[in-house]
């Protein structure tokens, strides 16, 4: 079973940045999609960012211009770069990976803002 292990969370001041790496414990045909969705106390998880197997990202309106998600050539990690965090960014991040057989989580990092 793929495992997807996230790192590079933290606790960062407002307007700070942070990268979020996920690695996918072995290769891993028909990737459709990958992402990032985050979950905060008392909310639903919701989608950050994706990347589909062309390029194409999709962002939420709220980190449009502030994170750019990107993955390596052979599909083997997604990145999350986080710039001008704010305080409603604080959330447990997980990424995400999509095939035509089922999806793949990974069981999230802390992402902690301070205003």
């Amino acid at each position: 079973q793929v495992q997807l292990v996230e790192s590079g969370g933290g606790l960062v001041q407002a307007g700070g940045s942070l990268r979020l790496s996920c690695k996918v414990s072995t290769p891993t045909a028909g990737i459709t999609v990958m992402g990032w969705y985050r979950q905060a106390p008392g909310s639903q998880r919701a989608m950050v960012a994706t990347i589909r197997g062309g390029g194409t990202t999709d962002y939420a309106d709220s980190v449009k211009g502030r994170f750019t998600v990107s993955r390596d050539k052979a599909n083997t990690a997604v990145y999350l770069q986080m710039d001008s965090l704010k305080p409603e960014d604080t959330a447990v991040y997980h990424c995400l990976i999509k095939t035509p057989w089922g999806d793949s989580w990974g069981q999230g990092t802390q992402v902690t803002v301070s205003s």
